[in-house]
């Protein structure tokens, strides 16, 4: 047997890591990454690559099954490249995001309290924002194969198999968003192939259907962005009205042409085809515009329990200058705005930042100030002496964390308290690592955004050490 190939029996799986891998150690310290792994199970695993630190594996047998173990809600769990956890009860699954937090927060604040997990109250159909892809080429399952004999259709919409940009998995019923979400992608799918309209292929790079976006709000509006790879305008018009004639409630139906390599819209041209260009979304009593390139959380319930914590640790009196870093559509910057005396917003996207400049007047909102740039180049000296010292510093930024230059200003500020809103633990405990020179760790607020993920948002409480 090679060195990659190696055998371990009757191990432990001990956690969850990422991409939907488990961990387990043998009785020598190896350790061990495997798919379809639960904590608590006993297991046998075969290796077949070596990693620096790790082995990767399959697992041959199981000998006992965990408790935390459930069964899985989706058709399509385990060939499906999302909700990796969904084998796992829920309370299960935020004691590990707990853990995982507290880990990673302990590594540079040893004695720091974790506060308990605020957990997501609908662990399904909680998501405002899903894209599909189509193929003409859709990826079988071992069943499919082996009854290869069957005339099989192989055109297809869904998501990209984990790691494989070409594959893709026709979902059925997919538990993310709610309805009429899956009844809009089935429809296309179905009038498409009843109509002879061609599916994309991603390595022939023909086929007339590339993907959908559905958007919905709690508002009950629902937008459609289709993406096409041909400019043939009858079959898209065909498509398009088949979207507005069965499914009246759709706000805003749009599509895209784009015969680029990849099947990104943000370089893209939108065009409207009906209703409205954007939907509206409530936060709290503000109102939001979101149009097809919109940054928006994507689970509306669970963002407004996040930004009430901030505004909580914020502990704004009404007379305090606010930096908001790396504001986005200034969705924070304007849920504080009211509790300080001015808000400034810096983002790095042109776009967002006018959308957050229109929403701040679309609210009545006259005490925030947004400005575009890249944050390392903008947030300097000069800018602190055009705006103000803050007295409070919101920080949101995205997943590669701060860079340190923005890490150093905010050092030189000295200002008193910082709201440190990450999705990475990773890189906010890298840069709270540079930033407890100065601060000390009020407190640690862990918010559960993506049931069945590994994902998790966390929100630090720092204070001026006296």
């Amino acid at each position: 047997m090679s060195k990659k190939n190696k055998k371990f029996n009757s191990v432990e799986i001990i956690d969850i890591g990422s991409k939907g891998l488990s961990i387990a150690k043998s009785d020598d310290g190896i350790v061990l990454m495997v798919k379809k792994g639960v904590p608590g199970d006993i297991v046998d695993i075969e290796t077949y690559r070596k990693k620096k630190n790790y082995y990767l594996g399959n697992i041959t047998k199981y000998h006992s099954m965990s408790d935390l173990r459930t069964k899985a809600e989706c058709e399509h769990f385990g060939t499906c490249g999302g909700c990796k956890w969904q084998d796992v009860l829920y309370d299960a699954q935020t004691d590990l995001k707990e853990k995982k937090i507290k880990y990673a927060i302990q590594q540079v604040f040893d004695k720091c309290k974790i506060e308990p997990i605020i957990k997501c109250e609908n662990q399904y159909f909680y998501r405002n924002k899903l894209e599909f892809s189509f193929t003409d080429n859709r990826w079988l399952t071992n069943e499919e194969i082996s009854n290869s004999g069957t005339d099989l259709e192989r055109r297809g919409v869904g998501f990209h198999i984990s790691g494989m940009w070409d594959k893709v998995v026709d979902i059925n019923k997919c538990h993310l968003q709610p309805d009429p979400s899956n009844q809009i992608r089935l429809s296309i799918k179905d009038f498409a192939i009843n109509n002879n309209i061609s599916f994309h292929n991603s390595r022939s790079k023909k086929g007339l259907l590339r993907g959908i976006m559905i958007r919905n709000t709690s508002l009950d509006q629902f937008m459609v962005i289709v993406q096409f790879f041909e400019n043939d305008i009858n079959s898209i018009e065909l498509i398009l009205n088949h979207l507005k004639n069965n499914f009246k409630q759709l706000s805003s139906i749009q599509y895209i042409i784009n015969n680029k390599g990849n099947d990104s819209i943000y370089d893209q041209e939108i065009n409207l085809f009906h209703g409205k260009e954007y939907i509206e979304e409530m936060i709290g009593e503000l109102k939001f515009k979101i149009f097809p390139k919109s940054f928006f959380q994507t689970n509306t319930n669970q963002t407004i329990k996040l930004y009430q914590v901030v505004k909580d640790l914020a502990d704004l009196k009404g007379n305090e200058i606010v930096y908001d870093l790396y504001s986005g559509l200034g969705t924070i910057t304007q849920f504080l705005a009211k509790e300080a005396n001015k808000i400034i917003g810096i983002e790095s996207i042109d776009e967002a930042v006018i959308s957050a400049q229109e929403s701040a007047t679309y609210n009545n909102i006259n005490n925030v100030e947004f400005e575009a740039g890249d944050m390392k180049k903008i947030f300097t000296s000069e800018f602190i002496s055009k705006h103000g010292k803050p007295d409070v510093i919101i920080t949101d930024p995205p997943r590669d964390g701060m860079h340190k230059d923005v890490i150093k200003e905010i050092l030189n500020l000295d200002t008193k308290t910082i709201v440190y809103v990450s999705c990475n633990p990773s890189t906010q405990c890298r840069d709270l690592e540079l930033l407890k020179v100065k601060y000390d760790i009020h407190k640690t607020q862990p918010v559960d955004m993506f049931p069945h993920t590994d994902h998790v948002e966390n929100i630090v409480l720092l204070k001026l050490k006296n």
